[in-house]
């Protein structure tokens, strides 16, 4: 059996800073990652670019604020940006904070952390899939599924959620986890594509526009953004709508219905757009919206508002349905019905219970030894570079306090 002081389960991104930084201070230690290889779904962030950090980033982007106060202020943004720039990346700097590699390769990051773990000597095992943890006379006992057992002082789970499964992370970890006695709050996709029930979706699909968008909660505005919406055969996507879906997944989960609220056109008031069907009133119809809006979108929302022949002159429509056409514009409303599941999720919303973490180390308060790191605990934020920074604030604060108790 294989000794180390440390043992990390999870090669994605706090499980590499974890083993790095772990090493760095001077503990013996092994990654066991059950894919062929690390860091796969760092490859995937960002588009392909990772999205590393955000500059502009506070506590105020998490779900549990206080919690991950601590870790952020021991290894933030800044910190990040230093000791990536030391191992060579160069960081470009985007709207809103989004930080990327200069290269605006993903490959760049995974490649300069594979560079340290080798130069540090960092044991990483693949095709290690972890079956069992154990505590036994003070010492951890890892057994994966090639029959192999491995022993250490300490062990750091950071085996992430339940996103993006083709990446390795499938929820196994939190058998682990309750294995050892923790609580595992319900886990539900984050940053993820939303299903709508509406009769029109079939010849929207494709269509992208810009504009607002918000989610409407028993006649409240719960979040409004603003952006690219793209509409789709099952529903709704985009940037604006991966940001609302944490809190649309939350509600539907409790048994809530939610309502999205498309905005079409905010440059112009809705006597303006009145007075521009007034002028056009012996145009079609569906001609006068031409220049409006997506002319893909015509077509549906004539057909929402109730107007059943769309070639006949505006003229001809009564000052009621004049109004509904201009009411959909600025308020068309969706029902919600879902959301695609964690395969197309970016992020896992849920995880470990954070009351039984010490939010100082990242320790287990039930059991002495454990740590966590990463996407397997109950933390998440919205897209921008929040949720790989959590990965290495909670690594790096992990690896310290555990290489530290082993000294």
């Amino acid at each position: 059996m294989k000794r180390f002081d440390i043992l990390v389960i999870g090669g994605g991104a706090s499980g590499i800073l974890a083993a790095i930084v772990a090493k760095e201070n001077h503990a013996t230690v092994a990654i066991l990652e059950r894919n062929p290889r690390v860091g796969k779904k760092i490859l995937a962030t960002g588009n392909g670019r990772c999205n590393y950090t955000n500059v502009t980033g506070t506590k105020s982007d998490y779900n549990h604020p206080d919690f991950v106060s601590s870790a952020l202020n021991a290894f933030g943004s800044g910190a990040t940006l230093d000791y990536f720039r030391k191992m060579g990346i160069v960081p470009k700097v985007e709207e809103l904070g989004k930080t990327f590699p200069l290269s605006e390769q993903a490959s760049s990051i995974l490649d300069v952390l594979l560079y340290r773990l080798q130069i540090l000597g960092v044991e990483v095992i693949v095709d290690a899939m972890v079956t069992s943890l154990v505590k036994k006379t003070g010492k951890f006992v890892v057994s994966t599924l090639d029959g192999n057992s491995y022993e250490a002082d300490k062990v750091i789970l950071a085996t992430g959620g339940k996103a993006m499964p083709s990446s390795g992370s499938d929820g196994s970890g939190y058998l682990l986890a309750k294995s050892m006695g923790h609580s595992i709050t319900p886990v539900f996709p984050s940053l993820v594509k939303l299903k709508l029930n509406s009769p029109f979706l079939k010849g929207l699909d494709g269509v992208k526009i810009s504009g607002k968008v918000q989610l409407i909660h028993q006649k409240s505005i719960l979040q409004e953004e603003e952006g690219d919406i793209l509409f789709t055969e099952y529903g709704i996507s985009g940037p604006t709508i991966l940001q609302l879906s944490r809190k649309v997944n939350e509600l539907i989960l409790q048994g809530e219905e939610v309502t999205l609220k498309v905005i079409l056109i905010s440059s112009l008031s809705w006597a303006e757009v009145h007075q521009r069907l007034e002028n056009a009133a012996n145009l079609p119809v569906d001609f006068s919206l031409v220049g409006l809006i997506n002319k893909r979108l015509i077509s549906a929302l004539l057909k929402e508002a109730g107007i059943a022949k769309q070639n006949v002159p505006v003229s001809s429509l009564t000052p009621q349905e004049i109004n509904r056409i201009i009411d959909l514009l600025f308020d068309w409303r969706f029902i919600v019905a879902g959301s695609k599941g964690f395969e197309d999720a970016q992020v896992t919303a849920g995880g470990i219970d954070t009351r039984e973490i010490d939010p100082q180390t990242m320790e287990s308060k039930k059991v002495p030894g454990l740590y966590f790191a990463g996407e397997i605990i109950d933390i998440d934020a919205p897209c921008g570079g929040y949720n790989l920074q959590w990965a290495w604030s909670s690594g790096a604060v992990a690896a310290r306090h555990a290489a530290e108790s082993v000294k």
